[in-house]
């Protein structure tokens, strides 16, 4: 062993090389998710945490710094937490103590060295020394025992000089069995930032607060005076009550003004519904025609009415500003890169977008900007910035992972321009990626808030005399101990005075930094972690193929406009970017959709024919069409036809109009010409100036049992009269052959003679 380093208080213990190294991995895998830019934590991990080990067997983790996450001249700083004993000895004379600067005044200046000091692993010089006034004892722990502490320190102990931001280290010392001098077990690294003057340009900062659900409402709708709408399962219900996600997301950013709401209109108009009667589908009967016995009634109307009326009066606040995304937020990613040339994607997108921007309008009685396009996770490429535009997406928001900025040793303003008329507003993927994991932990939530407020202070002490914005674009899916992180670190920062919190619209059309990233990489460059859970080609042209079926549906229907809008609707939710993250839900969704049309179409169709027999050279061929919808329908006709038509032949067309759910038997005359069976077809065809088929055909086999003598004579004698005029064409032939000067006029009357007699033996096999 080292011979260990003595220090005033108590000592930290140099390791070997094989341990610190071990450490050392050890403070990689836990921060490095992270603090990674464009890498997502798989779960929340407290930037200063440092796992416990032999050497080290306390865990020490921060609660809270308080009072207000920051410090100035004159304050006094309190640290909150838990220390446990992760050994398996007991330890003894457990004191925690807040560490002053290892070197007076020296502040993190710069984003790199924020990020090296939550990598640093085991406890060492850099950390400082602890300050005696703020130990605290905790007297022994137990193997597996845990203690709350709370320690303070004033920042003159603290020996900080100029403004910016320091680390604030909380050290863990007793003895343990194999040392009985005090020394150090565990420490928790985190940020102090300290504001020594007046900031004359806080940053601009715009966040996005996003209101966002998976799709709910599905195509079918409950048949009444007025269709009840239907929803797949009741969840929304407990999402918008007070203590929901939803409900927590609107209580806490109406307590911001100036926030950026980015919501779907789709989540709005689902829950208008759920404020009137509505019904839920049973599991398992995705695709059927909503009826009493496969739906019960929904909960949710009292929290979704409520839901609705505090979400007017938050996005009513000060300086806030709503944003639309495309109805039921489309998957702009992978449209573009799997289908972005299917027939009527262009038109959806654009249709999508105009009733994004009718929808919120309409629902929060407040003006909202709706073009603007968000990927997912923010990661943009040419593909996605071209499909963005055709749609009329002029503004796209995006992470700093797709346009980075490395070769500039400050972090520029958010908005800048990337070519035909669009602007990128492209968001700090280091602050933003602090709010994907879900901050449920106190431990969790007082790393991000501290982590937030030290990069938004050293973004601000880049450039202090120069103007500049700043984007957060936390996920979709926020959650509420996220946004409750999110909102505490927003105000703290603007409490200390270099943040100002605004809304999009004045980050959007800030100038833009010259020296700024313009460049929108290739799909080349697009991460394939992100493609592997996009919707596939055959999906979208699924999807795309339900418009085809739809129309034609459409078309038949005497009330159209009660299929249409719940139809069209679905079919946008079916390629919804909220089914990147729930696939089996999304595919569930789709497969519901198109069973349900595939319902509705096969509730008009033919009824099944056996046999039929006809006994005699004239008879009736009857084919029953039934109408199982709830509407009439009309615009259709059968056409029954035969495949020996010289032998059994039917009449025309027939047109079809049908009242809701009944049925209607056709009469078609039909004619024999010959014992024995011949197949017939029945199929609906559409009217119109584009006849094309409706639904299957319906085959059977007309069976003629006993054709008349007198029409086998008829038959007969014209078979005889067409042998006898060959014969007659025969011989005249032979006669021209023989008389080579015949004018040709002769040979014309000849012909005409022959028409003459063709006629009648033609006639008389008709009938």
């Amino acid at each position: 062993m080292v011979e260990p380093v003595r220090q005033s208080g108590p000592r930290t213990v140099a390791r070997t090389r094989t341990g610190r190294v071990a450490r050392q991995l050890s403070g990689l895998l836990a921060f490095g998710a992270v603090l990674v830019p464009g890498v997502l934590p798989a779960a929340a991990a407290p930037v200063g945490f440092v796992a416990a080990s032999p050497e080290y067997p306390a865990t020490v983790a921060v609660d809270s710094v308080a009072p207000k996450g920051w410090a100035a001249a004159g304050d006094t700083v309190t640290v909150n937490g838990v220390v446990t004993n992760s050994g398996s000895a007991a330890l003894k004379d457990v004191t925690v103590s807040i560490r002053q600067q290892s070197a007076s005044g020296r502040t993190l200046a710069s984003r790199s060295s924020l990020d090296q000091l939550v990598r640093r692993g085991e406890p060492a010089g850099a950390d400082g020394t602890p300050v005696a006034a703020s130990r605290k004892g905790l007297g022994t722990l137990a193997a597996g025992q845990s203690s709350p502490y709370t320690v303070q320190v004033s920042v003159a102990d603290l020996k900080v000089g100029k403004g910016g931001v320091y680390e604030l280290a909380v050290d863990v010392a007793g003895v343990t069995p194999d040392d009985e001098d005090p020394h150090t077990l565990g420490i928790a690294r985190t940020f102090l930032p300290y504001r020594s003057e007046a900031i004359a340009h806080p940053t601009q900062l715009a966040v996005v607060w996003p209101i966002t659900h998976t799709p709910e409402l599905v195509a079918q709708t409950m048949q009444d005076n007025d269709p009840v709408p239907v929803l797949r399962d009741d969840s929304l219900a407990t999402e918008l009550a007070p203590g929901g996600r939803l409900g927590q997301l609107v209580q806490t950013g109406g307590q911001l003004p100036g926030l950026t709401w980015v919501i779907d209109p789709d989540l709005l108009d689902t829950v208008f519904a759920m404020t009137k009667p509505y019904r839920v589908q049973k599991p398992n009967t995705a695709g059927e025609p909503a009826k009493e016995s496969n739906t019960v009634p929904g909960t949710g109307k009292d929290a979704a009415t409520e839901w609705l009326k505090q979400l007017r009066t938050a996005v009513a606040g000060a300086g806030s500003q709503v944003v639309a995304l495309p109805y039921a937020d489309p998957d702009l990613a992978s449209i573009a890169h799997n289908g972005a040339g299917l027939n009527g994607m262009a038109d959806a997108l654009r249709k999508a977008g105009t009733a994004g921007e009718v929808t919120a309008e309409g629902r929060l009685s407040t003006d909202a900007r709706a073009d603007v396009a968000w990927p997912y996770q923010g990661y943009l490429d040419q593909q996605i910035a071209a499909t963005a535009l055709a749609a009329g997406e002029n503004l796209v928001l995006t992470s700093s992972a797709s346009l980075p900025d490395t070769s500039m040793n400050y972090t520029p303003s958010a908005a800048r321009p990337i070519g035909n008329g669009q602007t990128a507003v492209v968001a700090d993927s280091t602050v933003s990626d602090l709010f994907q994991p879900d901050l449920s932990s106190p431990q969790a939530r007082s790393a991000a808030v501290q982590r937030f407020l030290a990069e938004t202070m050293v973004i601000n002490r880049q450039l202090p005399e120069t103007p500049r914005t700043l984007l957060v674009l936390p996920p979709r899916n926020l959650t509420t101990g996220s946004a409750g992180a999110l909102a505490e670190a927003v105000t703290q920062a603007q409490q200390g005075g270099w943040a100002k919190l605004v809304n999009l619209q004045t980050v959007a059309t800030a100038p833009a930094d010259p020296d700024a990233n313009t460049t929108v990489p290739g799909p080349a460059d697009y991460p394939q972690r992100l493609r592997a859970s996009e919707l596939s080609a055959a999906t979208l042209g699924q999807v795309m193929d339900i418009q085809g079926k739809l129309d034609q549906l459409l078309f038949i229907l005497t009330q159209p406009q009660r299929v249409r809008g719940p139809f069209s609707a679905a079919m946008v939710r079916s390629m919804s970017t909220a089914w990147r993250d729930q696939s089996a839900e999304g595919s569930s969704y789709r497969k519901g959709v198109q069973d349900y049309l595939v319902s509705l179409i096969g509730a008009v169709k033919l009824t099944p024919k056996s046999t039929v027999t006809l006994a005699g050279d004239t008879g009736t061929v009857l084919v029953s069409v039934k109408n199982d919808l709830n509407q009439a329908v009309g615009n259709l006709r059968v056409k029954l036809s035969s495949s020996q038509p010289n032998r059994v032949n039917v009449g025309l067309q027939k047109d079809v109009l049908l009242e809701a759910v009944t049925s209607q038997t056709l009469h078609f005359p039909a004619s024999a010409r010959n014992n024995g069976k011949v197949q017939m077809t029945a199929q609906l065809m559409t009217t119109g100036t584009h006849e094309e088929a409706y639904g299957k055909p319906v085959v059977f086999t007309v069976e003629v049992t006993s054709v008349t003598s007198g029409v086998l004579y008829a038959i007969g004698g014209g078979v005889l009269l067409i042998l006898l005029a060959a014969v007659r064409f025969t011989l005249q032939r032979r006669k021209r052959a023989a008389e080579p000067d015949e004018e040709e006029g002769g040979a014309a009357q000849e012909s005409g003679a022959d028409a003459e007699e063709h006629a009648p033996g033609d006639e008389k096999v008709g009938h």
